[in-house]
């Protein structure tokens, strides 16, 4: 039996990701990138870098805590960086990095969506709970 490299043990686990099972890393990805905080986060940030407050401002909602600790989050994951310029008072910017614009355009259309559909997704729930209020 021939001995694997580091690499080669690393691509035959990314070949064998299952996000369906719940301790795949996939699963924990998906579970991560599929929050409402992190999906605003990141379709804000794709035009620009933006400072901690405008960011607040143009998330309607979002608390100081939850945004510090979405902000947080992403960049440990390496989706965006943060930049702490020395001034008074500090200003701190945050960018998407490459990895984090990729994911943009896919969290991006999904926002879009929602804002193209949410009227016949509202017409469906009427429709559905019309319905079902006969039964």
């Amino acid at each position: 039996m021939a001995t694997m490299t580091a690499a080669q043990r690393r691509e035959q686990a990314r070949v064998e990701y299952d996000a369906f099972l719940k301790s795949c890393p996939t699963n924990q990805l998906l579970d991560r990138i599929s929050d409402k905080w992190v999906s605003l986060v990141v379709s804000a940030l794709a035009p620009g870098p933006l400072r901690y407050s405008d960011l607040g401002r143009k998330i309607a909602g979002v608390s100081p805590k939850m945004l510090t600790q979405t902000l947080r989050s992403l960049e440990r994951d390496g989706l965006l960086t943060r930049t702490v310029t020395p001034s008074v008072p500090v200003r701190v910017d945050y960018e998407l990095t490459p990895l984090g614009r990729n994911l943009a355009l896919l969290l991006t259309a999904v926002k879009d969506w929602a804002e193209n559909h949410f009227d016949e997704v509202k017409e469906a729930r009427e429709r559905y709970d019309a319905e079902g209020a006969d039964d």
